[in-house]
């Protein structure tokens, strides 16, 4: 399978701006198709000033009105780079696959249950499931909490 790689070092689909996060991140092809486009508009509206809600609110609003790409099946990404910088909050760091999902129940995928490696990572636009995977890229093992 042919896909692309990326460096998102600004926004997260949540919307929020970190300038201190690098997060270097590998999409499969139809996530380069369907999910970089959200995150391009996203960080273009941070960029200009726009505020967590009016870029939530641009962000539907490009898909109403088709600027943006419906989500494609199967779209995925995965981060496994020990020198990730994820966020602010919590750890720092952990290799997971990234699963997006048109909006569904996240209990559907078992997400935060209880002995569940499936977390749910965010509903807007698109539903994020996070799977940790246990080894960074350099085969060496990695947190999966």
């Amino acid at each position: 399978m042919r896909g692309g790689a990326s460096l998102d070092v600004s926004i997260e689909l949540d919307g929020v701006l970190e300038p201190k996060a690098a997060r270097p991140i590998c999409y499969n092809s139809p996530g380069v198709r369907s999910v970089l486009p959200i995150l391009y508009k996203r960080t273009e509206m941070a960029l200009a000033g726009q505020s967590k809600a009016e870029i939530v609110n641009g962000t539907k609003a490009a898909f109403a009105s088709n600027q943006l790409p419906a989500l494609e099946p199967g779209a995925m990404s995965y981060m496994m780079s020990k020198q990730a910088y994820l966020t602010d909050a919590g750890d720092h760091n952990m290799a997971h696959l990234m699963i997006y999902t048109p909006h569904m129940d996240a209990a559907a995928w078992g997400a935060d249950l209880p002995g569940s490696p499936v977390m749910f990572g965010a509903s807007d636009p698109v539903n994020l499931f996070l799977i940790p995977i246990g080894k960074w890229s350099d085969g060496t093992p990695a947190p999966t909490e």
